[in-house]
């Protein structure tokens, strides 16, 4: 199988011509759907830490508040079959696959009604039916399992792409160079996604990595990288036309790194005092990626203040429905812990 999927020799990153396209050009429907997808991710992310404060969320729980543009902007261009893999900061990309909220709540509240059967929690939910494949919580395990997806499209000869996401702590594990050099000799159909939200649990890019251009970490396995301002979901979205178009190609491999930022700590747990208040601040009145789309709406008098306002009130009653759910759903029964088992 190896020799047959080398037809043909990969391009370097030098001659491959890419950089990083203009932001998209949205439409009225566009922008209206990049605001509620966005939204419905920062609205649950807040009731998922609500929740964890009060007790009904237990273990670890890493919200992504601020990255939402990341997900909703690379799900724009998928298509059917398309593949989706990440790491445990992961509920943002349940919901830009259209998993269901009330079972993303139910799985982290660990209630029979979750994607896994209350069994997996916060980092591991998986769903087939949306080629979702997890949520996984070993720093950069995701990114070989990716590439796995990405082999099984070349062998099936499909058009399909798998997105694997990681971050910029992950970016510097063993695993992932293997991945990238695998990917670039067979040519996989595979787009490794870099979350550079800048801080590696708690160290910044800065102290922690001798490279901080992530989009130049593909270099010695002629894999092209892009970055992409990850706050702003137009961007993204070109950025993702660009790459999926490159993959179903059939070119191979392609690193975008998405220049975003987290407003919470690493996990619930962390009381983030690495950082400034007035640097977080002023990322979310510089370049908070909601609020970006928002002003578009209004400037160009698509949305009015009010019509907003009724978006975040639907979007707010799906999340307390969720949460109601997951608050209210028996837990699994005991006899769950010998199902689902493979021995």
């Amino acid at each position: 199988m190896a020799t047959a999927a080398r037809k043909a020799p990969a391009k370097s990153v030098k001659s491959s011509g890419l950089s990083a396209p203009k932001p998209a050009d949205f439409t009225k429907d566009e922008e209206l759907a990049a605001y509620r997808h966005m939204l419905l991710i920062r609205r649950f992310e807040e009731k998922a830490g609500q929740l964890y404060g009060m007790g009904f969320i237990g273990g670890f729980c890493h919200l992504y508040i601020g990255q939402e543009a990341v997900v909703t902007g690379m799900k724009m261009a998928l298509i059917d079959g398309d593949q989706m893999i990440t790491a445990y900061r992961d509920h943002g990309h349940m919901l830009a696959m259209e998993l269901s909220p009330r079972g993303v709540m139910a799985e982290l509240t660990g209630r029979r009604g979750g994607l896994s059967k209350g069994k997996g929690g916060s980092m591991h939910m998986f769903s087939k039916e949306k080629h979702f494949y997890g949520g996984h919580g070993i720093v950069g395990a995701q990114v070989s399992l990716g590439t796995g997806l990405a082999f099984a499209n070349r062998y099936r000869e499909n058009k399909n792409v798998s997105l694997t996401y990681f971050g910029d702590g992950a970016a510097n594990q063993g695993q992932v160079y293997e991945s990238f050099n695998m990917a670039s000799l067979w040519k996989l159909p595979v787009i490794f996604i870099i979350e550079n939200n800048r801080y590696a649990m708690g160290t910044s890019v800065s102290r922690s990595s001798a490279e901080t251009d992530f989009s130049h970490r593909g270099a010695s396995f002629k894999i092209p990288g892009i970055q992409v301002d990850g706050m702003d979901v137009r961007a993204v979205k070109a950025a993702a036309d660009l790459a999926t178009e490159w993959c179903r190609s059939g070119n191979g491999p392609l690193i975008l790194e998405m220049q975003t930022y987290r407003y919470r700590g690493h996990s619930m747990s962390d009381p983030a005092k690495y950082r400034s208040k007035e640097e977080v601040q002023k990322m979310r009145s510089e370049h908070d990626p909601i609020e970006q789309v928002k002003a578009r709406l209004i400037d160009k008098k698509w949305a009015s203040e009010d019509e907003l306002k009724t978006i975040d009130k639907e979007v707010r009653d799906i999340v307390a429905d969720a949460a109601d759910f997951a608050q209210n759903d028996a837990e699994p029964d005991p006899s769950e812990l010998w199902t689902d088992i493979v021995l």
